[in-house]
């Protein structure tokens, strides 16, 4: 992997991603599954308060068929 100056994720969020590569065919770990899924709203509602409801799936979708 390519080392950039400014590095948008997290040591902690990187060791996990590498971790989980290491192994994608392993079964999956419930525990794991279920922080990922409150990182995952936790992220989402931020993004809701920063940005409000984005509404772009359907735009995109419309660009697509054309």
């Amino acid at each position: 992997m390519n080392v950039t100056e400014k590095n948008l994720i997290s040591p902690e969020l990187l060791a996990e991603l590498e971790e989980a590569l290491r192994n994608p065919y392993a079964a999956p770990d419930p525990e794991a599954m279920a922080k990922a899924c409150k990182q995952i709203n936790r992220m989402r509602e931020v993004t809701r308060k920063k940005l409000g409801e984005l509404d772009v799936a359907v735009e995109l979708i419309r660009d697509a068929r054309k």
